[in-house]
């Protein structure tokens, strides 16, 4: 007997002893099947080869026949290096190119096809089981297999195809007919590049056009074509021969499922889906990818169908379907007893699948990083976005793994589909031992450790609505009898100021015209039944808001601007908290409630109370927004525009949130606002940079030298005096340092200027066009030299020789709030330079003050309060002892005495520079620390009415002490015809 020969007996004995009979079988049959030099070579071949069959003999049915019954085969695969060797695709494709190359029938083209996928079945088991390959080998393997033999059966069974019916075409508006192929869309695991070792193919056909076929007798149309190569290629694959099959094709993904179509066109198919595509779709499509067929047509059709998968917003809708499939599955796998079903049972591979895809579904639109069809990349993304915790990640990654290399060692013993743990003593022995235990005891206890985990994170991720303590589910019934209108005026006019509503007729009023309005009238039913659910709710929540009528007013400008897209309903349906900052945020604030109407996307800021009201540190803003860059690809930069709108007016919403919660102080809130500002504008010239480099090339700074980005952006006014406040413009200017008689070295080259006007162009185009979702920011260039008749970009010596020679005062006033923003260090060094070497000239001060006072005095005429009102209004920043008063006066202070006290240029902001001026003896230092805090009072002011969306004028009443003290500081300094202050 073969097995009993050494070293056969050796390795025998050292495996399990179930093991055995299953060993000694394939000996016997293998010497049977054997010549006798083919029982030498067996014999014969290196230890640890003959190890590695003998144990595969024993693990496998499928890979111990197959070798067995092939002798030479088997030793062609061991001497070939085929069974330690790691295919690509592309090695799988010239494999079985060369195989079919020959084929004339389509009976030879199932057969090659299935001696290939046998072969290449044996070889991948045999690696998986040995544990020679890890998983991601395995999957990958498998998907690769499956690829190569869908899409060489399609393009041979095309071919023959359109010799039979003629090859269908499509004609074009100019007349010309163009040929079309299918394209085959792969589902599942398959279009997740994660097939197992014996799993069924989903598949979706799909074709560009509408058309007929022409070259043979007949015509025949586009779609009957693609029906019957469909049905030929489904035959090709899964039919049952004496071969065995390829793949197990199922077509029930399909639009309309078993009783559609086999194959539809492209615009079918987006009809199919934007009108009647389901949820579970939705879900199903996640993972979908183009396997076969027309690569290029098939790639568009799945990048239009992406607005189905994925929303633009936060998708809180997908809550409701993903209850209703979790039910499911539990009931499932209580009806019929799945519990040994790695796959379906609790805490199996479908509640990873559910898990990651859940927060595809919910948050895929908004985050590009979640649009992935692999689930080990998609939990990598939730751990790095912090959707998950990453002990919650690490289980769920390890779990995966694990049932996934299960799932494996089940499969690969007898090529069969299934996810259950194996009955008897040999499979289980077989598997325990393939997953590196030596009991199958020990197997199960690991196991049902990682399924434990598993169903925790999957029972925690959505839970049932009886589970749920959402307060949403404890109602009023007042509330609901207020929404649906079944009382008279009177009563509900009652009921309102019963509840607390400040203004009830004012209330009741806005409920009416809500409820009668036309696009409330005309919502499709799933959106009514989430608005009659949220309302009551808001009613039951603005009751106890201060100005709760003012406050349902406000709030009802964002529901008004929902109701074709409830999803937003939903999530605050769904988050009873973010409904309560919200609410709260409304009521404090009507810039808020616009923003929130205007922007509904920035709900989804409201779902943390903690990052609401915690403004990230400037570092951490510019890694957040590189980080949500670089998922737009670089040239699409309609969507970076859109990325940078949406970040700064979250950012800009969070900070104001923090404002109002009284979290945030006055100083912090412009250097937020300012720090915004400055990440927006380091990545707009990134952008900008790139984009202008791909079409130029880079301009010179020597013959065949190319300059770095030697170009600044300069922020004056409140962004360079880091003061920057709610829907403030941004005063910039741009300087370069490059040679003006050189170009470009692309090869569109253009002279250096002309690309850094365009630059700054540029630049200005990203900051101000009108998006969908608005502006970033509105952009001031008339302070850069000569003003709106000067060049956009000017470079750093005719900017020095500008400020030098032909500056006016209020333009070297201007210059004190003036710095680098974003750009290059060593540019910003040599503005620096100069800034400071002109704030530091010697001046004579009393034509200086002069100046001053007079440029102070026009801007009072123009923009100043009117005589007339003087004694009933201020203007905060423009009348007689407001903010301007104390600028100049700053202003005056720096210019008239840097020579002699250069810290006094150090500084941009009024209150480092007041701080300064009290150290330097110029002032005492208690009256600066009190212009100090008369700043930040007059500020605070000017922010809280910016967030009340009321002008800068108060009651004249308001802020003696401060006008008084800024107005006697004024006179002191700048009426005083000493030049000694």
């Amino acid at each position: 007997m073969l097995a009993d020969q050494s070293p056969i007996a050796e390795i025998v004995a050292q495996l399990p002893t179930a093991f055995h009979p299953s060993i000694h079988k394939r000996c016997q049959v293998y010497a049977e099947q054997a010549t006798a030099e083919q029982r030498d070579a067996l014999l014969a071949l290196p230890s640890t080869s003959l190890e590695n069959l003998i144990k595969i003999w024993g693990l496998s049915d499928f890979v111990g026949e197959y070798t067995s019954n092939r002798p030479e085969l088997m030793l062609e695969m061991l001497a070939s290096g085929d069974l330690v060797s790691v295919y690509t695709e592309r090695e799988y494709r010239q494999r079985l190119q060369a195989r079919i190359d020959d084929c004339t029938e389509e009976s030879q083209l199932m057969a090659k096809l299935r001696q290939f996928r046998n072969r290449e079945m044996c070889r991948i088991i045999w690696r998986d089981m040995l544990r020679q390959a890890d998983l991601n080998e395995t999957i990958s393997s498998m998907t690769a297999l499956a690829d190569t033999c869908i899409d060489l059966a399609l393009e041979w069974l095309y071919q023959d195809s359109c010799a039979k019916w003629g090859t269908p075409m499509q004609k074009q508006s100019d007349g010309e007919r163009v040929p079309q192929r299918m394209v085959v869309i792969g589902m599942g695991k398959l279009g997740a590049h994660e097939l197992n070792v014996s799993s069924d193919v989903d598949l979706i056909f799909a074709y560009p056009h509408n058309g007929e076929t022409v070259g043979s007798g007949r015509t025949m149309e586009n779609q009957a074509f693609f029906i019957r190569l469909g049905q030929r290629l489904i035959s090709v694959i899964d039919k049952v021969t004496a071969d065995g099959y390829v793949f197990r094709v199922d077509m029930r993904l399909r639009p309309y499922g078993q009783s559609g179509a086999l194959a539809l066109s492209f615009a079918a198919m987006e009809e199919y889906y934007q009108d009647q595509g389901r949820d579970w779709e939705r879900y199903a499509m996640i993972k979908a990818r183009v396997v076969a067929g027309d690569y290029q047509s098939g790639a568009m059709l799945l990048h239009e169908l992406i607005p189905f998968v994925y929303r633009r917003y936060i998708d809180f809708s997908a809550f409701e379907s993903l209850r209703d499939m979790k039910r499911m599955i539990v009931r499932e796998v209580q009806r019929k007893g799945l519990e040994d079903n790695i796959k379906l049972g609790s805490g199996g591979i479908r509640e990873i699948e559910f898990i990651a895809q859940a927060f595809q579904l919910i948050r895929g639109g908004r985050d590009k990083q979640l649009q992935q069809r692999e689930l080990q990349r998609i939990l990598v993304a939730l751990g790095e976005e912090e959707l998950l915790p990453v002990a919650a990640v690490h289980d769920l990654q390890d779990a995966y793994v694990f049932l996934r290399n299960l799932e494996h060692a089940i499969q690969g013993i007898a090529d069969q589909q299934t996810q259950r743990l194996p009955g008897g003593a040999l499979n289980k022995a077989r598997v325990a031992f393939s997953m590196g235990f030596s009991q199958w005891q020990d197997l199960l206890s690991r196991l049902q450790i990682r399924r434990d985990k598993v169903a925790q994170h999957f029972a925690d991720v959505v839970s049932f609505e009886e589970e749920q303590t959402n307060e949403a589910m404890a109602i009023d019934e007042d509330d609901v009898i207020l929404w649906s209108m079944r009382l008279s005026e009177e009563s509900a006019l009652a009921l309102l100021l019963e509840k607390g509503f400040d203004q009830p007729e004012r209330t009741l009023k806005n409920i009416v015209d809500l409820r009668t309005s036309r696009s409330v009238q005309v919502m499709q039913s799933q959106g009514r039944q989430r608005l009659d659910r949220f309302m009551p709710l808001l009613i039951s929540k603005v009751a106890a808001a201060d100005a709760s009528s003012e406050t349902f007013s406000r709030v009802l400008r964002l529901v008004e601007s929902v109701v074709r897209r409830t999803a937003y309903l939903v999530l605050l349906y769904e988050n009873p908290g973010a409904l309560e900052q919200l609410v709260f945020l409304c009521s404090a604030s009507p810039w808020f409630a616009e923003q929130m109407a205007r922007t509904p996307l920035l709900l989804d800021e409201l779902l943390n109370s903690h990052s609401l009201y915690s403004p990230p540190e400037k570092a951490e803003l510019d890694s957040e927004l590189q980080q949500q860059l670089l998922r737009v690809p670089v040239e699409d930069l309609e969507e970076q525009m859109e990325v940078l709108r949406h970040f700064q007016k979250a950012h800009v919403l969070r900070v104001a949130a923090s404002e109002l919660n009284g979290t945030l102080p006055l100083m912090k809130v412009s250097d937020y606002l300012t720090f915004i500002a400055e990440s927006m504008l380091a990545q707009v010239l990134d952008m900008a940079w790139a984009s202008m480099t791909a079409k130029y090339g880079y301009p010179q700074r020597e013959p065949g030298v190319a300059c770095g980005k030697d170009f600044v952006i300069i922020g004056y006014g409140k962004v360079g005096g880091i003061e920057l406040g709610y829907g403030s413009d941004l005063d910039l200017v741009f300087i370069h340092d490059a040679p003006s008689n050189l170009y470009t070295d692309g090869d569109k080259s253009i002279d250096n200027v002309v690309f850094f006007t365009r630059l700054g162009q540029r630049i200005i185009h990203i900051l101000n066009t009108q998006t969908p979702s608005g502006m970033l920011y509105e952009v001031d260039m008339r302070l850069r030299p000569s003003g709106n008749s000067g060049l956009l970009v000017s470079s750093i010596g005719a900017f020095r020789q500008y400020q030098e020679q032909d500056a006016w005062t209020w333009e070297h006033q201007a210059l004190v709030r003036a710095r680098p923003l974003a750009g290059s260090d060593r540019v910003a060094e040599q503005f620096m330079a100069v800034r400071e070497a002109i704030l530091g000239q010697s001046r004579e001060r009393l034509k200086l003050k002069q100046d001053v006072c007079e440029m102070r005095e026009k801007m009072r005429v123009s923009l100043g309060t009117d005589a007339a009102e003087q004694h009933e209004t201020f203007h905060i920043k423009h009348d007689s002892g407001g903010i301007v008063d104390l600028e100049f006066l700053v202003q005056y202070l720096v210019l008239a005495w840097s020579e002699q006290f250069p810290a006094l240029y150090r500084w941009t902001d009024n209150i480092r520079v007041l701080e300064e001026v009290g150290e330097c003896g110029l002032l005492p230092k208690e009256k600066t620390d009190q212009l100090i805090q008369a700043y930040i009072v007059l500020r605070s002011m000017m922010h809280k009415l910016s967030l009340q969306q009321q002008a800068n004028t108060v009651s004249a009443q308001l802020f003696p002490q401060e006008r008084k003290l800024i107005s006697d500081t004024w006179s002191e300094v700048m009426l005083s015809t000493s030049d000694l202050i």
